[in-house]
């Protein structure tokens, strides 16, 4: 039998900082290489690469295992998967994959007659480059030019080029670190971006004109606030580019007419510290969602011509949470959320009247898919729910009907009448109910012996809905229940759930979650010690806070790029993210009750002499929304200060960013390795 290495050891080096008259130290700061975002460091990358081969030495007798798993994810996927196609103007549009590509290629057809033609060949794109990250496409209004992006490191500075789709051609128009929004102007000889600037931020919308250079191209619109980013859309109508700024907790649009963006942008409505709002157009009236009378936000609507003349149209509700209000030209789409479900709310403009649309099941997640007509007969849905696959619905507006284009093919077999699911309130210890959505098979007993998975996110607003996922079928399959927790911090319940788990309320999240496990136990879905936990980036935060209180409920954690070193980064106000996360976390630059705040749950800073579960962290080198030296440090620091003898795994790729590995299979390969990870772990 080959004997396991030791684990890497990181050096302690002396560093320390004083912020409020308050002296933190910091002996593992030596991680961050001083010429990020380059890495070049011998010491930095020594010690990755060490804890890298830890990485494979340790999972190597699981390596059966993981090739099991990912065995079955893979048989899961449909080899020659498409999308079901969409009409856009004079088009339909739709991706489809080749046999075992791991990328995509997207098609368009002409309506009526025509053959299918390929407009964006990823898999030739891909060619040579160890990651791909398509960003973005966008084809021009008369149907002929088609920009699109791409990531081949993924540090998410993509290269934004525009083809001719009569020859196939890329015009010479080459846009550097072009970064998430792209509008064309009526003409089509023309377009809006916005890029990334050195530290990653977006201030600056671009109108770059096709055969410019782009040191030519035009700012529109400068953003000056430091805590502040742009993005780019347009309305519903296409007549407007939606010119929107904003942090985490308020907002400013600008609307500029896409057959003039010489034209000066007209401000909507000044910005008002934690008000957000969203605008859309319909024939000269604007459809404002705002959070200014109700933390659920309400629509108003105003003219074009007088923005903040506003009238209310629905009215703010603690049991409706309206997400979006799309302004097609024959109906107002309101995607809502009621008591924590999804709902699609159609309002009609002649008589103020409105309707639901009906679904299946009483627990699923449903939302508009792409629409991108102005008129509409139907609209286009993703459906979906714990235990019933992806599946795609025409609503038709005549006859109030469903109309099934696609539920997910499963290739190597799914039967759902084999899984159950549940839909739980758990007690936090303030008192507050915390919904649990949980599936398992049916033969899965209650008495205790699990195992039981947990899952959440928790931060930025952003619910975890309870839906379906293929790859989860590997661990119901080996006995576990898996549980999602819709703790604050997300916008499950509402906006206000939301804001009950960010700033000073930022413990609640973490209570949350350790409570929900308990209940989970108490209701006989595991033990102590049989429960694996998984969350990532805010969610991997989450996971570092649960096991500093609660490390004896779990048996094996998963942190993918965990943003752990919270006090550090909300100091740095040169780091990509910094400034625009202060409203969701607090300015201890400024604020030395911010900086105590922070100081007390980042998890980084309380780690502390005491058993952990088992833990895999998982880190991107080229990450620059959560930087690779947060999950190093704390990964350092635990093994230092750890009493337990339990695995503790950091696995950085070298090659990738946020979202790990690219490519369909490939992606894949992580997720069987934690799957194999906690299994292992959980069974020991």
């Amino acid at each position: 039998m080959t004997e396991t290495p030791k684990p890497p050891v990181a050096a302690l080096r002396r560093h320390s900082f004083t912020h409020h008259g308050i002296t933190v130290e910091d002996p593992y700061a030596w991680l961050r290489d001083p010429g990020y975002p380059e890495v070049k460091d011998t010491d930095v990358l020594a010690y990755l690469g060490a804890e890298n081969a830890y990485f494979e030495a340790v999972m190597s007798p699981q390596k059966g295992l993981v090739e099991a798993i990912l065995g079955e994810m893979k048989g899961r996927v449909k080899d020659d998967d498409s999308s079901v196609p969409q009409r856009d103007g004079d088009f339909f549009y739709w991706y489809a994959f080749d046999a075992g590509a791991e990328y995509r290629k997207w098609y368009r057809r002409p309506i009526g007659a025509g053959s299918d033609v390929v407009i964006v060949d990823e898999p030739k794109l891909a060619e040579g480059h160890d990651y791909f990250q398509l960003g973005g496409l966008a084809v021009s209004p008369n149907g002929r030019l088609l920009a699109y992006a791409v990531d081949t490191n993924g540090s998410e500075r993509y290269v934004l080029r525009v083809r001719d789709l009569e020859t196939g051609a890329d015009l010479p128009d080459v846009i550097e670190n072009w970064r998430y929004g792209l509008v064309w102007a009526a003409d089509s000889q023309s377009f809006l971006y916005t890029d990334a600037d050195e530290n990653w931020r977006s201030k600056v919308v671009w109108h770059h004109r096709l055969g410019d250079a782009q040191s030519a191209d035009r700012a529109v619109y400068i953003e000056e606030a430091e805590e502040f980013g742009v993005q780019i859309g347009r309305t519903q109508s296409r007549k407007y580019a939606v010119l929107q700024t904003g942090d985490h907790a308020t907002s400013e649009v600008r609307l500029l007419p896409t057959d003039d963006f010489a034209a000066a942008p007209v401000l909507v409505s000044p910005r008002k510290a934690d008000r957000q709002y969203d605008v859309d157009e319909r024939e000269g009236t604007l459809y404002i969602r705002v959070n200014d009378t109700h933390p659920n936000f309400r629509v108003v609507t105003a003219p074009v011509s007088a923005p903040e003349q506003w009238h209310e149209l629905i009215a703010g509700s603690d049991r409706h949470y309206l997400q979006s209000a799309t302004s097609f030209k024959n109906l107002l789409a309101v995607e809502e959320r009621v008591e924590g479900l999804s709902q699609i709310r159609l309002h009609h403009y002649e008589d103020g009247s409105h309707r639901y649309i009906a679904f299946p099941e009483a627990s699923f997640v449903a939302n508009l898919s792409t629409n991108p007509e102005y008129h509409v007969d139907r609209l286009r849905i993703d459906y979906q729910s714990m235990v019933t696959p992806n599946t795609v619905y025409d609503y038709h507006l005549e006859g109030d009907r469903l109309e099934t284009l696609k539920v997910r093919e499963i290739p190597s077999g799914y039967d759902p009448s084999q899984y159950a699911t549940e839909r739980l309130m758990a007690p936090a210890r303030d008192g507050t109910l915390v919904p649990v959505s949980i599936v398992y098979r049916r033969d899965f007993v209650k008495d205790g012996r699990g195992p039981l998975h947990v899952y959440a996110y928790g931060a930025y607003g952003f619910a975890f809905p309870p839906g379906f996922s293929a790859n989860r079928l590997s661990l119901l399959d080996r006995g576990f229940a898996y549980a999602i927790a819709h703790i604050r911090g997300g916008d499950d319940l509402g906006y206000q759930w939301y804001l009950d788990g960010k700033l000073e309320k930022r413990a609640n999240t973490f209570n949350d979650f350790v409570d929900v496990t308990r209940f989970l136990i108490d209701q006989g879905f595991a033990s102590p010690g049989r429960v694996t936990a998984s969350g990532g980036s805010a969610g991997g935060e989450l996971m570092g806070a649960i096991i500093n209180q609660a490390p004896e409920l779990y048996g094996a954690v998963a942190a993918h790029v965990p943003f752990v070193d919270v006090l550090n980064t909300m100091l740095d106000d040169t780091l990509p993210l910094t400034p625009g996360e202060w409203p969701e976390w607090g300015n201890p630059i400024a604020d030395k009750a911010a900086f105590e705040l922070i100081r007390s749950y980042s998890p980084y800073d309380n780690v502390k002499a005491q058993a952990y579960p088992a833990l895999l962290i998982t880190g991107g080198l080229n990450d620059p929304r959560v930087t690779y030296w947060e999950p190093a440090k704390w990964a350092a620091k635990l093994r230092a200060a750890k009493t337990d003898d339990n695995v503790l795994l950091l696995k950085t790729n070298m090659g990738a960013g946020h979202g790990g590995k690219s490519g369909r299979y490939v992606s894949l390969e992580e997720e069987a390795e934690e799957y194999a990870f906690l299994i292992s772990q959980i069974d020991r």
